[in-house]
């Protein structure tokens, strides 16, 4: 069944920025083993923590990857610049939505009502 794993990253004082380089790239690995997607984001408030997202098909795909030879590597080439011990989770989707953005078209106040814009 398709999921979408998360995996919750902590990097070390001073590591976050190059951290945060490497994972990028070791995320990108995961469309080779199948993933349909992948993510890599960065708090805000806490710059050393990262959370990283891959979709695909079976989680027998993700596990290719993250036992694959780049996530292995990278796992040990960088295991001081991350806090261990890393709990990753396979979720499956039950609910999606999006939102459309459609612009507000020129000299519309905004407020759908089809006024124009005011100006003082």
């Amino acid at each position: 069944m398709a999921g979408t794993v998360m995996v919750p990253w902590y990097a070390t004082g001073f590591r976050g920025d190059d951290f945060e380089a490497a994972l990028n790239e070791a995320a990108a690995v995961a469309i080779r083993y199948g993933a349909s997607s992948y993510a890599v984001y960065r708090s805000h408030e806490d710059r050393y923590r990262f959370q990283q997202f891959a979709a695909f098909d079976s989680k027998t795909d993700w596990e290719r990857y993250w036992e694959g030879d780049e996530m292995v590597y990278f796992r040990t080439t960088h295991s001081s610049w991350y806090q261990v011990p890393v709990l990753y989770g396979w979720w499956e989707e039950t609910a999606r939505g999006a939102v459309s953005r459609t612009p507000v078209p020129a000299g519309s106040n905004g407020h759908g009502n089809g006024h124009p814009a005011v100006s003082d």
